[in-house]
């Protein structure tokens, strides 16, 4: 298998994050992998997909680190080549994080990942998928029972309205962003300090004032599912309790704005939410995404390189990622085995 990764930048990755561990995995598999920078995408005049990509130096890794530091040395490969040739193309890019710095290279992987389906790639998650999940918004298309009260607008005596009918505490946070940026947790306390809450959080375009849940305290749960089902290795789930260091007042529990993984207990409530989001997220063929849970409600939806599967696999003690690339493997195999009569949506839950 010819596997493609496109990440923001190849100089910013970490060993901690999924993708390395995916691109190591499925190296040490067998499989001819390489790295895109979104920057670095090509259309040719003879309307074929090319990219300036690198790809770590064929042999064992001891670890992520060893493999990301021989990717970026200058043993590595690096070739300008035709992602027409690619059997599997993985957007892990977060468009948040170029938001500032970057807009233009927000959607570039998206659009690069369309052109690529229309060369028989398949490409995922899926574009046009990720494209309708862009920003936070999304939620709102799923069950309202799994969600909460939620209140979009850049109008500030709107959105002070919705958090007096809350009772004065709700949770702000932006429309567009990642790694707990921004996020404020409106309590009567901090009436004093509201408009500068809601004008930070506004600086950056449409806000976010949802109902706040005193479960949050106690961090939430991200549950991973892939092809629309929770992933499963050995009977055990691919989830990661996010918690806050005891006492230190941060509602975030978000691992890179410093929450800690702990042990996941997956109960019956999360594995009912999962099945609630199903139609959807086989309908945008997102095949692999991060479900970010609160007692019985759905939080958030991260179907953008949701990280965190390292730590959910050290903590169960199994791998979860030779699951992700037997599962690509699948499907390449699925879709010349059927002369590729299958669409990119049909392929990312198969």
């Amino acid at each position: 298998m010819k596997l493609g990764l496109a990440v923001n930048d190849i100089d910013t990755e970490k060993v901690a994050y999924t993708t390395t561990w995916l691109a190591m995995t499925a190296a040490a598999l067998g499989h001819e992998v390489w790295y895109i920078n979104v920057a670095d995408f090509v259309y040719g005049p003879d309307e074929s997909v090319y990219a300036h990509a690198r790809s770590a130096p064929s042999r064992r890794y001891r670890s992520a680190a060893s493999y990301l530091q021989a990717l970026r040395s200058g043993a590595a490969r690096a070739e300008r080549i035709l992602v027409d040739e690619l059997d599997v193309l993985l957007l892990r890019n977060d468009p948040a994080e170029d938001v500032i710095a970057r807009p233009w290279a927000r959607l570039a992987g998206i659009n690069f990942g369309r052109l690529a389906v229309r060369k028989g790639v398949i490409v995922l998650n899926d574009p046009d998928g990720l494209s309708r999940a862009v920003n936070k918004m999304y939620l709102q298309y799923f069950p309202e029972y799994i969600r909460p009260r939620t209140l979009i607008s850049r109008n500030r005596e709107e959105i002070k309205d919705f958090i007096r009918k809350e009772g004065g505490t709700a949770v702000l946070k932006p429309l567009t962003g990642s790694g707990g940026h921004n996020v404020f947790l409106v309590d009567p306390a901090e009436k004093a300090n509201l408009n500068q809450m809601i004008d930070a959080v506004r600086s950056e375009g449409y806000v976010i004032a949802q109902e706040y849940l005193p479960r949050v305290v106690a961090g939430d749960t991200r549950l991973f599912l892939m092809n629309g089902r929770p992933l499963r290795c050995q009977g055990r789930y691919a989830a990661i309790r996010r918690v806050r260091e005891a006492g230190d007042g941060d509602i975030r529990s978000n691992i890179t704005a410093g929450g800690v993984a702990r042990k996941a207990e997956v109960d019956e409530n999360m594995l009912k939410l999962a099945h609630a989001v199903r139609p959807k997220l086989v309908q945008d063929g997102l095949f692999l995404v991060g479900m970010d849970i609160v007692g019985d409600r759905l939080m958030e939806i991260n179907v953008f390189s949701p990280g965190g599967l390292d730590e959910a696999g050290r903590l169960e003690g199994v791998n979860f990622f030779r699951e992700v690339i037997g599962a690509l493997e699948h499907k390449v195999d699925s879709l010349h085995r059927y002369h590729r009569n299958f669409s990119n949506v049909e392929l990312a839950s198969l």
